[in-house]
């Protein structure tokens, strides 16, 4: 991975910023980096001379091992894991609510700091699964087929609440190796996708600093490959996310002009379709990925004609890539359809006989409301329906 950019003007919100407060109001372990780690052990009054063995062991004990507790932590002397329990703890999101789909889909309600919720998806698939992750509580981009896009955005996640998603599933999967038990080669918990509550590049630095935890080889240690980050289109952000991830890509594309595109996905009103293509032809050589994913969801009327198609083909022309097409997960209240079985394939046939991989998602988890663009934390369902009654009343 090539070093940081020089860092560009922030791309900001309009959001309430609640700061992570563990419960006994001591900073958290989880979400460090190494070097802030290492800068929060010296603060702590550990000897410079042994901060990078300690930040490694930690490291370990943490995200290799899933230990949460410091008196667990044997290789350390009992002196020095009293002096980690009087300044740090080790914390993660609580899981509130686990749904399980009839296809084995796993939703889970995660709250986090000031009471908020976001949801996260597990979603298997033979001895490997795939984890959609949240990055924001609510989003701010509005797009009109997303369920979570009508739930108002309230803060950023942070680092530790990002990675603390990836633990607590696997803590529900029980895939912690063990002392003494010879390794699994296979891994329930194989890929992550930034593709659930939020946009990630709205959060870049929390969603960089979490996966570069993950990516890391002392701990969960996932492939730079078997993570997808999927964004609307922030374009400034784009090549910052090449050059610090260094991830794979997804893009919520969805239209094929932006007349339709200004609808559907309302940031495309700042970055329109040439502005976010031109980002998008650089990425595949900055991050030496093989192609950018391209996430189309078939709506009915809307954008799933043989011209889209036809028009589809002719706009990525040039950019290694794959088509993903996302059958509608319809949601109460949704101003949409989703596309018959026979257009969809039509759709795909025209994008693979012009050299594009084109797989039609198979929707999972919809009768837990955990399929794509069905997320939205439960508290809020609630909160709606009780502003609509308080309507009706003093209608």
């Amino acid at each position: 991975m090539t070093a940081p950019a020089t860092p560009t003007a922030p791309i900001t919100q309009d959001m309430m910023t609640i700061p992570r407060k563990p419960r006994e109001g001591l900073p958290n372990l989880v979400g460090l980096t190494r070097p802030a780690l290492r800068e929060a052990l010296l603060a702590a009054g550990t000897p410079e001379k042994q901060v990078k063995m300690r930040v490694n062991q930690l490291w370990q004990w943490i995200y290799h091992w899933g230990v949460r507790s410091f008196e667990e932590m044997t290789n350390l002397a009992k002196p020095y894991r009293e002096l980690l329990a009087a300044n740090f703890v080790i914390e993660l999101p609580e899981i509130v609510s686990r749904q399980v789909s009839t296809d084995g889909t796993r939703k889970y309600l995660v709250r986090i700091a000031g009471g908020h919720e976001v949801e996260t998806v597990y979603i298997p698939e033979d001895e490997r699964g795939t984890l959609c992750i949240s990055s924001q509580v609510g989003c701010t981009l509005t797009c009109s087929f997303c369920h979570t896009g009508t739930q108002k955005l309230v803060r950023n996640l942070t680092p530790g609440e990002i990675i603390g998603q990836v633990m607590i599933v696997r803590d529900d999967l029980a895939e912690w190796p063990r002392p003494g038990v010879p390794k699994e080669e296979r891994r329930l918990l194989s890929n992550i996708v930034l593709m659930g509550m939020g946009e990630p590049l709205y959060n870049f630095e929390g969603v960089r600093d979490a996966m570069q935890i993950a990516m890391d080889g002392e701990g969960i240690a996932l492939s730079r490959r078997r993570i997808t980050l999927s964004t609307s289109g922030v374009v400034p952000e784009i090549a910052r996310t090449a050059e610090e991830i260094g991830c794979m890509l997804a893009v919520s594309f969805h239209a094929t002009t932006d007349e339709v595109r200004d609808k559907l996905v309302p940031i495309n009103k700042k970055w329109n379709i040439e502005k976010l293509l031109e980002a998008l032809r650089a990425y595949p050589r900055l991050s030496n990925s093989e192609r950018i994913t391209f996430e189309y969801v078939m709506l009915k009327g809307v954008n799933d004609s043989d011209e889209d198609a036809h028009r589809l083909v002719k706009l990525i022309e040039g950019i290694p890539a794959k088509i993903n097409l996302i059958p509608f997960n319809e949601w109460p209240g949704s101003p949409y359809e989703r596309s018959s079985n026979n257009r969809i394939r039509a759709f795909a046939d025209i994008i693979y006989k012009a050299g594009y991989a084109s797989p039609i998602r198979t929707p999972r988890g919809e009768d837990i409301m955990a399929a794509c663009g069905q997320l939205k934390s439960a508290t809020e369902r609630q909160r709606k329906s009780r502003a609509q009654i308080a309507a009706e009343v003093q209608g």
